[in-house]
């Protein structure tokens, strides 16, 4: 099978009236999918749907990723007071992926360490999150994603209201992830980087308007 995630008849929503209303999309394996569409939309329901942390009223998510799906969130649900680092929040990805009670390997913490360097925060890696720019923190939150070495990669705006480095690095080690292989699934509305993704789920109302 060439995809992914196909998604069939999904009614979804997080409050009292759904914001999909029966789409039906597929999601190619190994390749970069963008997307797009105005705000309320419904990508971000879309994107919990395919991450497991929102369940469908009706239709159905066919998964056939080996690992549960990475999911990198616009920012993170940790307070800015809670005390936890940049190395700290990049290991989170390693026990997501081992579970809470497993020691971690010397390539848990050497992925961990690499994910940190690609996306330029290890000199960060004992600072607090909370410390963090905007950019920062977001590099880290895609460097957690990437630790867990899932083959699907989901993302909500990854890049959105950064500063071009961030971007640029952001964008980059997007690229490689699916170059080698990951299934790259981001909510943008940048409309550069839709039209450099190899495919396209354009939302509008909670309706597929074009694939």
């Amino acid at each position: 099978m060439d995809d992914a995630l196909l998604v069939r008849d999904l009614v979804a929503g997080h409050g009292a009236a759904p914001a999909l209303h029966g789409i039906t999309a597929a999601v190619p394996r190994g390749r970069t999918t963008a997307i797009v569409g105005p705000n309320g939309a419904g990508k971000s329901t879309l994107l919990d749907v395919l991450a497991d942390v929102l369940a469908p009223r009706s239709g159905s998510v066919l998964r056939t990723s080996r690992r549960r799906p990475a999911y990198v969130v616009q920012r993170s649900a940790a307070p800015d007071t809670l005390p936890i680092t940049v190395r700290a929040t990049v290991t989170m990805g390693r026990w997501a992926l081992r579970g809470p009670w497993r020691r971690l390997t010397a390539h848990d913490r050497a992925a961990v360490e690499d994910c940190m360097r690609r996306l330029g925060v290890h000199d960060l890696a004992e600072r607090p999150l909370g410390t963090l720019s905007g950019g920062q923190r977001q590099r880290t939150l895609v460097a957690q994603g990437l630790a867990q070495e899932s083959d699907v990669l989901l993302l909500d705006e990854p890049a959105a209201g950064l500063d071009a480095e961030a971007r640029e690095r952001i964008d980059t080690e997007l690229a490689r992830a699916a170059s080698a292989g990951t299934t790259v699934v981001r909510v943008t509305h940048d409309p550069a980087v839709a039209g450099q993704a190899d495919h396209r789920i354009a939302l509008r109302a909670g309706h597929v308007t074009a694939t």
